[in-house]
């Protein structure tokens, strides 16, 4: 359905302001008002369908709105109901890239200029910006995704259109930025498509990410805020957005949380050296530790008190390799790569033993393992595989998506190493991946051409993120969406002790398949 775009703009200065914009749209002039615009809709019921945007000025109701602010319209109100518009997250992300101020909201549709106490009895209804048109023309244009409501601030509370100058001076504004908005408009509606967007199964969230978040929301409900956590929760932005906005306050060091204060240590894990520290500051710890991660741990212990030297597979630097470096420093050493194996130094060739970090890709990993054998054919490993169950589960999704897909997306954060990894694995599986932390990050030029989309998520991931990208891509015309799904997983982690003692039990971890 990739095509021209249709722009529908009511006045005249409107319409030329797109057309300067985007001189390769087709521009027309539906009038002001709704008599107009009710009349101009019944003309577009034969149109062929393609990308359509309705693009004009509007009043902001919003006191947090200014004059060439832009709009997108997530519902239209009018007198006879309410109509749902097509999710414009990703035209919003390249508005807001292109340097405009961007905001998504309700739009309501006037009879007649709103002014004075007009436009506050609106505002208190809810919607953030008035027109006089949309609500005739939206509801004729269903089922023809992407239809996008976009409208330009041009006047606000303070600056009323009854307000000569002010006006000039707003109109200038309102007039360029709607010329910009035009133009990146155009952009995006070139990756305009009907096609197919397949999501992952595994994907998002794992049990370890779902006990460490539910641990800070449980603390803050018993203990209120602020509730300190060392480093980040879980390695994904939005999360710890989430949960700075309900209190609490995420911390590099020990010495930044009062003395007897209570403080959670991440899901990544922690070192014997961190544990001690917040002993002699008489901190109180819930230990939110993935169990994978203590697992890991608990090897290192083992097989430094047995005497063996321990190579651990993993990124120099990522906090669970810094939490398990720490448990037996002077008989760890870490390496990255196969190439890394030759400088590995030991007491004794038939005494090595290696442990890998959780979040690793699994070919990487089984090649590291493998020179190591190479050079040490006795060394040990872990009982179990150190690799998490859930990186595992969703390395093996995107391989799947790889095969049925011509572009992966992948939802997570840029220090999420599991999120980076699933990005690696789809590209040697020879299929494009793009790593997003949310649907407006999306660029309309990975698109254009791409009939199946994939979408998977980091295990640090919410599936809520997941969900809006899937929402975003249907807003471009991807109607379809279907799952594929590669295993089941049915696991869950008991809360820390300290939360368990208040009733807080969840049951132990289940097998997966």
């Amino acid at each position: 359905m990739s095509g021209r775009l249709l722009v529908l703009a009511p006045l005249a200065i409107e319409a030329r302001a797109v057309r300067a914009g985007a001189p390769g749209a087709e521009v027309r002039r539906v009038g002001m008002g709704p008599r107009r615009a009710a009349r101009a809709a019944q003309d577009l019921r034969d149109i062929a369908s393609g990308p359509t945007l309705i693009a004009g000025f509007c009043g902001a109701l919003d006191p947090s709105l200014a004059p060439g602010d832009v709009v997108l319209a997530t519902e239209i109100r009018g007198p006879h109901g309410t109509t749902a518009c097509d999710d414009a997250s990703i035209l919003a992300g390249v508005l807001a890239r292109g340097g405009l101020t961007v905001h998504a909201g309700s739009i309501v549709s006037s009879s007649r200029p709103v002014v004075g106490s007009r436009r506050a009895q609106l505002q208190r209804s809810g919607a953030i910006a008035v027109d006089m048109e949309s609500a005739w023309l939206v509801p004729e244009l269903s089922g023809r995704p992407p239809v996008v409501t976009l409208r330009v601030v041009l006047d606000t509370a303070d600056h009323e259109l009854y307000r000569p100058l002010r006006t000039v001076r707003t109109a200038a504004i309102a007039y360029r930025n709607l010329r910009r908005a035009a133009a990146l408009a155009d952009h995006w509606a070139r990756a305009s498509q009907a096609g197919e967007v397949v999501l992952a199964s595994p994907r998002a969230s794992c049990a370890g990410v779902l006990r460490a978040v539910e641990t800070v929301r449980r603390t803050l409900a018993d203990r209120g805020a602020p509730l300190y956590v060392r480093n980040q929760i879980v390695h994904n932005a939005h999360v710890v957005a989430d949960l700075e906005r309900q209190g609490a306050r995420f911390v590099d060091e020990l010495d930044e949380v009062p003395v007897g204060a209570t403080v959670i240590f991440s899901a990544h894990g922690v070192s014997p050296a961190i544990r001690a520290e917040a002993v002699e500051r008489s901190l109180e710890v819930i230990d939110a530790t993935c169990p994978l991660v203590a697992k890991v741990h608990a090897e290192a212990r083992r097989f430094a008190a047995a005497g063996f030297d321990i190579v651990l597979v993993g990124h120099d630097g990522h906090e669970e390799v810094e939490g398990t470096l720490g448990e037996a420093p002077e008989r760890i050493q870490l390496i990255a790569s196969p190439e890394d194996v030759g400088s590995v130094t030991v007491r004794d060739p038939d005494k090595v033993a290696y442990l890998t970090q959780t979040t690793l890709a699994v070919d990487d990993t089984a090649a590291v393992v493998g020179a190591l054998r190479e050079r040490f054919p006795m060394v040990s490993g872990p009982s179990t595989s150190d690799i998490c169950y859930a990186t595992q589960n969703r390395q093996d999704a995107v391989r799947a998506l790889a095969e049925d897909c011509r572009l992966i997306l992948v939802v997570g954060s840029a220090n999420s190493s599991n999120s980076q990894r699933l990005v690696e694995v789809a590209e040697r599986a020879g299929c494009p991946a793009r790593l997003i932390g949310k649907a407006g990050e999306v660029r309309p030029e990975w698109l254009v051409d791409v009939e199946r989309v994939g979408v998977t998520a980091g295990a640090s991931a919410p599936e809520e993120l997941v969900q809006e990208v899937a929402r975003a891509l249907q807003g471009l015309g991807r109607t379809t969406v279907r799952e594929l799904a590669v295993a089941t997983e049915d696991v869950h982690f008991k809360l820390p002790a300290e939360l368990r003692a208040k009733g807080s039990a969840q049951p132990d971890r289940k097998e997966v398949t």
